[in-house]
């Protein structure tokens, strides 16, 4: 609550702790469990044993982290003489480049909803918003009424850590939300919450709309246009990001409007235009 982390993340780290403890109680069968009994060596079997049982570099990473954080918290409240551990060194992670649709295939996607029909018009609704903006699914989610402002095209995007950033949005996407508002009262029942009368989108139930009903949106228009693996929201964020990069964007203003706290982040998209720089460069270059 502290550091304003989401449920969704207490909660991974809430089950990391509970399986190093399961771990311990395992080796400590006839010893009491107390915190300074665990040494360096004991975290290291405890990384062992994850990736004996099959979790990826980047799982076992953050259930470091997550033992790494509660010893820091210990010693903070002097329950515990040192942090085991702390020089414990993390997996390396392998560099993975982000799925993003090419220009031509993001312009078919877009245009591939049914806009006659009231789904239809929210779906446009959805996918221009997210492509326009790059934000996060939970942060679509979470958009309310009062967030949009029409007039400077900019909504009001509460992010990760509960800060509010504001991004702006093109006409295409303005017109495309628009639509979908002067049809969204078909949406509302009876029986809607108040707190989710308040909400930008709707399911067909009339309640705020979830995240797997966004997934399935995103997929239905994705696997029209495009063989790529993944088909989830974020591979619009990703599309996004690197349309920018390539039409010549500062990195830190792509930066600011993802949201993202550190510039390392946002640079894991120039691999994917300095990739497309080296085939153009193959191609074109006599000399390549």
């Amino acid at each position: 609550m502290e550091r304003q982390y989401s449920t969704h993340t207490v909660t991974a780290y809430q089950n990391d702790l509970n399986q190093f403890v399961d771990f311990l109680q395992d080796h400590f069968r006839k010893e009491p469990l107390r915190p300074d009994s665990v040494d360096t060596d004991l975290v290291r079997r405890f990384l062992r044993s994850l990736f004996d049982n099959g979790f990826s570099k980047k799982s076992i990473a953050r259930k470091l982290s997550s033992v790494r954080s509660f010893y820091r918290f210990l010693l903070f409240r002097g329950l515990a003489r040192e942090n085991p551990a702390e020089v414990v060194v993390s997996p390396k992670l392998e560099k993975r480049l982000p799925v993003f649709l090419d220009e031509r295939s993001m312009e078919r996607m877009l245009d591939a909803p049914n806009r006659t029909d009231r789904d239809g018009i929210r779906d446009a609704a959805v996918l221009e918003l997210l492509y326009s903006t790059g934000i996060r699914l939970g942060e679509l989610i979470r958009l309310n009424l009062d967030d949009m402002d029409f007039a400077n095209r900019t909504v009001k995007v509460l992010g990760k850590g509960k800060k509010h950033r504001l991004v702006p949005f093109g006409k295409k996407a303005c017109d495309s939300v628009r639509a979908y508002l002067s049809r969204r009262r078909e949406f509302l029942r009876p029986e809607t919450p108040r707190e989710d009368r308040q909400a930008v989108f709707l399911s067909a139930r009339g309640l705020r709309i979830y995240a797997k009903a966004v997934h399935q949106i995103v997929k239905r228009y994705i696997t029209q246009v495009s063989e790529v693996e993944k088909t989830s929201p974020h591979v619009i964020r990703h599309s996004f990001a690197t349309h920018l990069l390539n039409r010549g964007a500062d990195l830190r203003a792509v930066m600011e409007l993802l949201g993202h706290e550190s510039l390392s982040t946002t640079q894991l998209y120039t691999h994917v235009t300095v990739d497309r720089l080296k085939k153009v460069y193959r191609q074109a270059h006599p000399k390549a």
